[in-house]
This record gives structure tokens, C-alpha cells and sequence, in this order.
């Protein structure tokens, strides 16, 4: 996404006692790539304070370019033919092999995080350790989530739903027994909703996800994956984590 900045310089000058202006156009123009995401809170925030808003900012920094992530939240799909159209320049957060579907997206060869996908619950229950576990229970998911749609084949209770905040509402009432979620933007949503809830572990799945550019940025996509494994080695990434992910984790067990 290309940013021009315009300036215009007014020049005032003196003659015959009169004032008049010299107008002076300097264009000003930068790149600043937009790496898209369909995330909201917490790692993608209105203010660019979101884990994503920070560590696209900070890799790109380091290799002399300015980014900033794009929110479509809601709207997944969408973002992803913006990037690979090139109308955007990339991808924030997604999973490995997207080349096959997406031709015109680059991966970035190290992994921005590792999405961990959990079941929560209000109520103590019997240990969740995968996703077998699940079946003596009712769940609920978002409707879409793959993931959750095709390894809960087995499990008899099933609510699907079409927004997050609806997960939490049917654990508050006690509706289901579990509701199933990405481990961070679910620690956010339970918050919001003023609920406290249990995250069980270890995780049903763990998956590294990535950071992807359109390949007329191909040339950067190496010096990004060196700079994000730098940050790992630094304690630039762990700080990051730990602004905007790591006091979720407070008020949950």
C-alpha cells in the first residue's frame, strides 16, 4: 500500500512592502508496505498497539522499510485476494503452503507465532488433553473454523456460532461445556465478556503461522525471516509478547 505525502512550502517574500507567497511543491513520497490480517484484539488493535501491529512494525524497521498491518477483521478471505491481487502488499498471520492456492504470495521462512487452538470452560471438568476428550461434552466453534469443524466429527453436542462473542455468552449461561477458540484472541473475548474462564491444556492443536508478501516484494522476504529470528535471540520479540499478549493471561488459569 503506497503512502505519498505532499508538502506544500509557502514562501513568504517582501516586495515593495507588500507580502506575497513563492509556492514550493516537495513531494515527499514512501513506501509503506500493508501486510493484511482478518485478526482483531489482541493482536491487531485501532491504535496499532496489537501484537501484529508491533512486530510487523519492528521486523520491517529493521530492514529499512516502514509496514504497518491492514485490519479486514471479519473478513478473512477478502484480505487474502487483496495481497495476492497485489492491491496490498502481504499477509500477516497465516498458516504454511498458501503458494499452492495463492500463486502471488512469498512466505517469510520464520514463524511470526504459533497459534495454539484450546478449549475453554467455566466449570472445572475432566482434563481436555485432545480432541477425543471432547466427546462426553457440548461444545461450541465459530462457524468456518476448519479446524475445529473437522476433528469434532465425533462429538455429538455440537453449537456452531457466527460471532466470538457468542462463545462466551453460551459458556456464561452454561448452554455448553466448552467452547473452542484460538488461545489468544479467546483469552481476549472472555475478558471483554466478563467472564473468567479455564483454559485447558496442552493445546488440541498448535500451528506455526507466518507472514507472507506479494512477490514484487519477493527480494524482502529473507531479510525479514533474518530480522524476526534476530528479534527472537535479543528479547525484542519476548518483549512484544509480553506488552500485549502475556497480561491475558492473569486473570485465567
Amino acid at each position: 500500500m503506497r503512502v505519498s505525502i505532499v508538502i506544500l512550502l509557502g514562501l513568504m517574500v517582501g516586495t515593495g512592502g507588500a507580502l506575497c507567497f513563492s509556492p514550493q511543491t516537495v513531494m515527499a513520497q514512501q513506501d509503506v508496505l500493508g501486510l493484511n490480517t482478518g485478526t482483531d484484539a489482541p493482536y491487531t488493535t485501532e491504535d496499532r498497539k496489537g501484537f501484529l501491529d508491533l512486530m510487523v512494525a519492528e521486523v520491517f524497521q529493521r530492514i529499512g522499510q516502514k509496514a504497518q498491518v491492514n485490519r479486514y477483521v471479519g473478513a478473512s478471505a477478502r484480505a487474502l485476494q487483496m495481497s495476492n491481487s497485489g492491491k496490498d502488499d502481504g499477509e500477516a498471520l497465516r498458516i504454511k503452503g498458501l503458494k499452492k492456492k495463492f500463486p502471488n504470495l512469498v512466505m517469510i521462512p520464520e514463524s511470526i507465532i504459533a497459534n495454539d487452538f484450546v478449549a475453554y470452560s467455566i466449570k472445572p471438568i475432566e482434563k481436555i488433553t485432545n480432541w477425543s476428550s471432547l466427546k462426553p461434552y457440548s461444545i461450541s466453534y465459530l462457524i468456518g473454523w476448519q479446524i475445529f469443524a473437522n476433528n469434532t466429527k465425533g462429538v455429538e453436542r455440537v453449537t456452531t456460532v457466527r460471532g466470538v462473542d457468542q462463545l462466551f455468552s453460551l459458556l456464561k449461561l452454561e448452554r455448553v461445556d466448552l467452547s473452542l477458540y484460538e488461545r489468544w484472541q479467546g483469552l481476549y473475548q472472555a475478558r471483554l465478556a466478563g467472564v473468567e474462564v479455564i483454559t485447558h491444556e496442552p493445546p488440541l492443536a498448535r500451528m506455526d503461522m507466518y507472514m507472507y508478501l506479494h512477490k514484487k516484494h519477493a527480494a524482502l522476504a529473507p531479510k525479514a525471516a533474518k530480522a524476526l529470528a534476530q528479534m527472537k535471540k535479543d528479547g525484542s520479540y519476548q518483549r512484544i509478547v509480553d506488552m500485549t499478549l502475556t497480561p491475558l493471561l492473569k486473570k485465567s488459569s
